[in-house]
């Protein structure tokens, strides 16, 4: 029975990618007019009860200087308390333009993005010199990670308000970049429902003390020692997070109900042509060519993705809470997320960087995110932390990426307001094993 199911999937699916084709030209003429303003409030606008104060470090007690446990700072400002402002207040203070959704707008983001990806590749062809390669790469892998930000909007239904556009468009920039984007898509809604939560939150959770007891020496290594983080994303889309079971492009994994099966497997099935549409041109051109071309800008938009989507949620000057059961809702949870300026990268990326307003309302178009934020701000008061200003290249984030896995390696099984604690003996194996 699995199988026969998993049949019927498969060539529902196959359908389904010829039909988004002409679903899309029939699409151009006639809904592009449609905006709408989302005032859904997520049904989440309560406080939560007294804050019970911060689990004990490893040695029994607060670390060193209470600050960086999140609380003690300058004005005795505790970032896990429950905030004095609810969830709609926030909403009523950003300007009902911000929730407008420009099809058209997006779109031009599309084709200016898709430009410069084959002019780049054209001209790197063109040029052929290992002067030039190294150039290409950056650039290219940089420009992957813009796709995915796209990609990623589609996803979260800000590209446009016409579900059949932001799903072909999904499939088409995320697939091109080895994505399964309903996989995906679903997963990444479940982070943005539990954010902030300990157990039920799906990417770079905080691992619970006895699970990360139970890692061997090797996995932690790996885990926690840059640059091995900064290449994970391949891995989980295949098996997930540690203490969590199921794949991104598996129907039946753990992460889908029944009824998102034929999405996934229509995922599946255009990630597999583009792997098919790559093995093919390395047999027309040489695995080489292909490895320069795709293959490591590949790579440096796996850093991108990876080094972006962890600092957005760690790393911070001062140690933020993590929540489980009673003490964690919605809007407690989003406070947690931090906004980073990423100099240059800024517009390239699609302001990914304005991140908290983007987690509380993940259907406000990008390109209105710093608008809301700046109309948000006093509503939000010291629960907004304003990033620090970057240069052209955001090289100070390397500092908070490194600190943040020297530091932040588990959380207590007990408790429901949490904050990182650090196993002082994993870099003492380390550094044992290089004496």
């Amino acid at each position: 029975m699995l199988e026969e199911s998993f049949q019927s999937h498969l060539v529902a699916a196959w359908s389904e990618c010829g039909e988004m084709i002409k679903d899309f030209i029939t699409l151009l003429p006639t809904r592009f007019s449609t905006v709408s303003v989302d005032k859904s409030d997520w049904g989440l606008n309560k406080t939560s009860p007294p804050l019970k104060p911060p689990p004990p470090s490893l040695n029994g007690g607060h670390r060193e200087g209470d600050a960086t446990n999140g609380v003690g700072e300058e004005d005795d400002f505790d970032p896990g308390a429950p905030p004095p402002f609810r969830l709609a207040e926030i909403r009523a203070a950003i300007p009902k333009h911000c929730w407008v959704k420009d099809p058209w707008r997006s779109l031009s983001y599309v084709a200016r993005d898709v430009f410069v990806v084959f002019g780049l590749a054209a001209a790197a062809i063109y040029f052929n010199n290992w002067v030039v390669w190294p150039f290409y790469w950056a650039a290219q892998g940089t420009m992957f990670w813009a796709l995915f930000v796209l990609g990623h909007d589609c996803g979260h239904g800000s590209f446009s308000d016409i579900p059949k556009l932001n799903s072909v468009v999904g499939h088409v920039l995320h697939s091109s970049i080895l994505v399964p984007y309903h996989g995906w898509r679903i997963s990444h809604r479940t982070h943005h429902q539990n954010h902030g939560h300990v157990e039920n939150d799906e990417s770079w959770v905080p691992l619970p003390e006895k699970l990360y007891k139970k890692l061997d020496i090797t996995s932690r290594i790996l885990r926690f020692t840059v640059p091995f983080p900064i290449f994970a994303y391949p891995f989980y889309l295949w098996t997930r997070s540690p203490g969590k079971k199921g794949s991104h492009f598996n129907p039946y994994s753990d992460l889908f109900v029944p009824s998102e099966r034929k999405n996934v497997v229509t995922s599946t099935v255009c990630w597999t042509l583009m792997v098919a549409l790559l093995i093919c041109a390395s047999f027309i051109v040489g695995v080489v060519p292909v490895l320069k071309i795709y293959g490591v800008p590949y790579l440096i938009f796996i850093m991108w993705l990876d080094f972006t989507t962890y600092l957005h949620h760690h790393g911070h000057e001062q140690k933020l809470p993590w929540y489980r059961g009673k003490e964690w809702n919605y809007l407690r949870g989003g406070l947690t997320t931090v906004d980073r300026d990423y100099g240059w990268f800024n517009n390239i990326h699609h302001d990914i960087g304005t991140h908290v307003i983007h987690h509380l309302f993940p259907q406000i178009p990008y390109y209105h995110l710093i608008e809301a934020t700046k109309a948000a701000k006093p509503v939000l008061g010291k629960y907004y932390r304003e990033p620090k200003k970057s240069g052209p290249i955001p090289l100070h984030l390397i500092k908070n990426l490194v600190g943040s896995m020297k530091q932040d390696h588990y959380v207590s099984d007990t408790g429901d307001v949490l904050y990182y604690q650090t196993d002082p003996q994993l870099y003492g194996f380390q550094r044992s094993k290089s004496e």
